[in-house]
């Protein structure tokens, strides 16, 4: 079933620098609050959390990576995973797809590759209300380009303008969206690949519901279809000849972003697991017990291992996120080991709140069993760990080649 979006419509530059609201991270612990009241409703009924955005775009957040020559605050990859941490604590959905369009804004402000014009209505858009933005690569057929293929969408060209026809799938934010950074090969010989700026509402564009998932049910990651979608000539980004890996794998910079960005997300799930277990056993007095199950040693030491896990991994994705900011490229390069390290252990942490609650934890009335459904799509996102420890182990069968290689002195 198609259905009508709900993104901003396309707007027109008429000023200088747009006023972006300032991003209030002081008051991160109130927006967690607010997203999570409505995340229960919202995960039970998979509708898409249209006033959870305005909430963030109101808070400053959505914008809060912004270059400061657009106007915008340049916040960093540190303050980033803390604004995912805490979105993700009251709902993954929505932090999920402002994940999306800061990674999108950081990554103009470290590597220009917008058209002026097309990134300046985007401003403008951003500055009017929530102009919620991702990029749309997967295919039915292709997977995740990052693995290497040419896409099947085509972009031909039609005067000065392009016509894009295709299918992309799990379009994260699909319906909300404002932009749609189509990832589309071109019909001419040579091919080329690039990146096209689809605006919502443009004809030929329609959402197809077809996400129907055990976890981040909110987010609304359905198929988009694209029927001689019209994008104007100049409004593309990056189209070359592809080279070995069509799909051009990210940069190192890009490829933190995304993978310690996301990683807080996830690590906000488990902290907010955590909260409801603790809570839970403070609230739970069995009869036979005559007590809380927060005053038996066996609880307690089973939520230190849970808080002490969740402690490591959060200090592990702040430390690499400074070193990141200030330009550590080795830093960068280890982040999708720290995804690795710091998603295992917070799925581990939520499935053992839910095996220590039994019951309760699987209940629906209780939140545990949906940050546990949650929790379980953070193995979904790029870079995935048999990409990262694949390349880790390279990476250390081949030193210890050069160090059996390096002579060894007297």
């Amino acid at each position: 079933m198609a259905i009508e979006f709900i993104g901003g419509a396309t707007t027109r530059r008429t000023t200088g620098v747009p006023a972006l609201p300032p991003p209030d991270l002081a008051g991160l612990p109130a927006v967690t609050q607010a997203l999570a009241a409505r995340a229960a409703a919202h995960d039970r009924d998979a509708t898409f959390p249209t006033e959870g955005f305005a909430l963030v775009h109101r808070a400053g957040l959505l914008t809060a990576t912004v270059a400061a020559r657009h106007g915008g605050p340049g916040a960093g990859l540190g303050d980033t995973v803390r604004i995912l941490r805490a979105l993700g604590a009251g709902d993954p959905a929505v932090a999920l797809v402002t994940a999306m369009t800061l990674f999108t804004h950081a990554a103009e402000a470290r590597n220009p590759g917008w058209p002026p014009a097309a990134y300046a209505e985007l401003l403008d858009a951003s500055a009017a209300g929530p102009a919620l933005v991702n990029s749309l690569r997967v295919e039915p057929e292709l997977g995740s380009p990052v693995r290497g293929g040419l896409p099947a969408t085509t972009a031909r060209r039609d005067g000065d303008d392009w016509l894009l026809t295709g299918r992309k799938i799990y379009s994260t934010g699909a319906v909300g969206l404002s932009r749609m950074l189509v990832f589309a090969r071109t019909d001419e010989d040579p091919v080329r690949v690039g990146t096209f700026v689809v605006r919502a509402q443009s004809p030929g564009l329609t959402v197809e519901r077809t996400w129907d998932h055990v976890g981040l049910r909110a987010s609304g990651s359905d198929d988009v279809v694209l029927d001689s979608v019209p994008v104007p000539g100049g409004d593309v980004i990056g189209l070359a000849e592809p080279g070995d890996i069509p799909g051009a794998r990210p940069d190192p910079w890009t490829a933190a972003w995304n993978a310690l960005g996301l990683t807080a997300l996830y690590l906000g799930v488990a902290g907010a697991a955590r909260d409801w277990l603790t809570g839970f056993l403070h609230d739970r007095v069995p009869t036979a017990l005559g007590a809380p199950l927060a005053t038996l040693e066996r609880f307690r030491t089973a939520v230190g291992e849970i808080d002490a896990a969740l402690f490591g991994a959060d200090t592990l994705v702040e430390t690499l996120a400074a070193r990141v900011d200030d330009g550590d490229r080795g830093a960068a390069e280890r982040a999708g080991t720290v995804k690795v390290l710091a998603t295992r252990a917070a799925i581990g942490a939520v499935e053992q709140a839910v095996a220590l609650t039994g019951n309760h934890g699987l209940t629906r009335a209780n939140p545990l069993q949906r940050h546990y459904r949650d929790m379980l799509c953070a193995r979904v996102h790029t870079p995935q760990d048999d990409s990262v420890l694949a390349a880790t182990g390279r990476t250390a069968l081949a030193h210890a080649l050069d160090r059996r290689s390096t002579p060894k002195g007297d």
